[in-house]
């Protein structure tokens, strides 16, 4: 019977733990947001980055945080810094600089970065149904803290802030439920 018991709790930590985010690549959200329209959000990251690397093993492993962005958006994970292409609303961005010897410093900037303003690492860019752009957010967030802007912008209330006190309103009313 411990036994048994012990299966099933051994087996429920491991299910738990499987559970993550279905990250895809930017040209991948983009040709499902065709089929079935979806807002984007996208982890823009490099590979130096010790506060991205942080909200990789702090939040983006939180079960309130992987349900939801698993549900609301198509999860882009962008190395800011990489060699990808990417065909993005009738342009192809690329990183010609791009050295593929700097494995784990710095390299030089992607085009579709420098395009969506990104200046600090990580940036959470959040993009709408039509890959607009909606907002970069710059910086390392908790689950709590990241959980406000990924409802305001999956629920539409983005649309309401028409000022920086109508922000600074919805952030201090703002009720979270996110563990």
């Amino acid at each position: 019977m411990i036994r048994v018991i012990t299966i099933f709790f051994l087996f429920i930590g491991i299910n738990s733990q499987a559970q993550e985010i279905n990250w895809m690549s930017m040209n991948e959200a983009l040709a499902a947001q065709e089929k079935e329209p979806k807002k984007i959000f996208m982890d823009a990251y490099t590979v130096w980055c010790g506060p991205c690397k942080m909200l990789d093993k702090n939040t983006f492993t939180n079960n309130d945080v992987i349900e939801f962005v698993n549900e609301n958006y198509y999860p882009v994970k962008f190395n800011a810094e990489g060699p990808e292409e990417i065909d993005f609303k009738g342009q192809l961005f690329k990183n010609p600089q791009y050295d593929p010897e700097k494995k784990q410093r710095r390299n030089s900037p992607h085009q579709l970065a420098r395009a969506l303003k990104i200046t600090g690492y990580p940036s959470l860019v959040f993009f709408d149904e039509e890959a607009n752009l909606i907002a970069p957010i710059p910086g390392y967030r908790t689950p709590k803290q990241l959980e406000l802007y990924l409802k305001l912008f999956a629920e539409d209330e983005y649309k309401k802030m028409t000022s920086k006190e109508a922000f600074a309103e919805y952030q201090e009313n703002f009720e979270g439920s996110f563990e």
